[in-house]
């Protein structure tokens, strides 16, 4: 039986850039934090662009609040062994987008980063996960504190409130068993679904505008083509992971076995580049934006256009 509502994924890039959505967004980020979020505006960062010659920052979301901070939000559903490097990689790249030059240090920004990832990274088996920046003492092993100027400098009481935050929900762990409201919104993300229920913030705007039956018909097509790109990317590394458990049964030396994962690599990366621009064939086919495109595909606009 197919899901009733959108995956949050697809709705982070066309629903939830809408004001009148915001109160989605306001809830889990007040349930994840453990205080009132109220949104001010969403952001664009360089991150969002392509560099041919340098890394890019692939920000699905970036949020002010009304404080004033800003939040990262990603989505993750491919594994991806240097995961934790590029979420530093992100973070690093939105404090120096967001200080102009000549402002002192004190006007960089707060940042609060949440990966939403639905594969294992690192080991542990908690579904939730907060990282944070302390000193500690080599001798005393005491708390490096702020001190009252500082305090009243950054605005804040505690140092580890100066750097940026890290939150990385691991959703294949959840076991399905919402104990209290933030439960609740990771029970949505893993299965698509809100019981009747749950009572979490914002919880209840979430079932009522994502639903799958008020989209319009071009954004069904649009979601559907989403749906299709997602179930072929899981199918390409399901390919990848058979092919070299049987390089390996066959007993290959190691050089041939690199040889091999090379090979699947490389194959993977062009069987990826073949059905973006098949879906993105698809999405202009109906009519859809180019913008919307390269955010569905990840391809650039020369290449969308060049599509025959």
């Amino acid at each position: 039986m197919r899901p009733k509502l959108i995956r949050f994924d697809w709705a982070m890039k066309k629903l939830l850039r809408s004001k009148a959505n915001f109160s989605i967004l306001e809830g889990f980020l007040s349930e994840l934090l453990k205080e009132d979020i109220k949104i001010k505006n969403i952001l664009e960062s360089e991150g969002n662009k392509e560099y041919k010659a340098d890394k890019f920052n692939r920000v699905d979301l970036l949020v002010e609040n009304t404080k004033k901070e800003l939040m990262i939000i990603e989505i993750q559903n491919e594994k991806e062994w240097d995961y934790l490097s590029r979420i530093l990689y992100g973070t690093s790249k939105v404090v120096t987008e967001y200080i102009d030059e000549g402002e002192p240090y004190q006007k960089i920004k707060k940042i609060i980063s949440i990966s939403i990832i639905y594969f294992d990274l690192g080991q542990g088996n908690d579904y939730v996960y907060k990282g944070t920046t302390k000193f500690i003492g080599m001798h005393n092993h005491k708390e490096l504190e702020l001190s009252a100027k500082q305090q009243e400098i950054y605005k804040k009481e505690k140092l580890e409130e100066v750097y940026p935050e890290y939150y990385l929900l691991k959703i294949n762990n959840f076991n399905d068993v919402a104990k209290d409201s933030l439960d609740e919104w990771i029970y949505f993300f893993k299965n698509e679904e809100i019981k009747e229920n749950f009572e979490a913030k914002g919880i209840k705007d979430a079932k009522e505008k994502l639903n799958i039956m008020k989209l319009k018909d071009k954004e069904r097509k649009e979601y559907d083509v989403y749906l299709d790109d997602l179930h072929y990317q899981a199918s390409l590394a399901q390919t990848a992971k058979i092919e070299l458990k049987f390089a390996r049964r066959d007993g290959l030396k190691e050089g041939l076995e690199e040889g091999i994962k090379e090979g699947i690599k490389e194959g993977l990366e062009e069987g990826r580049k073949k059905e973006k621009i098949k879906t993105a064939k698809k999405l202009l086919e109906i009519g859809t934006d180019i913008e919307i495109i390269k955010i569905a595909t990840g391809l650039a606009e020369k290449e969308i256009k060049n599509i025959k």
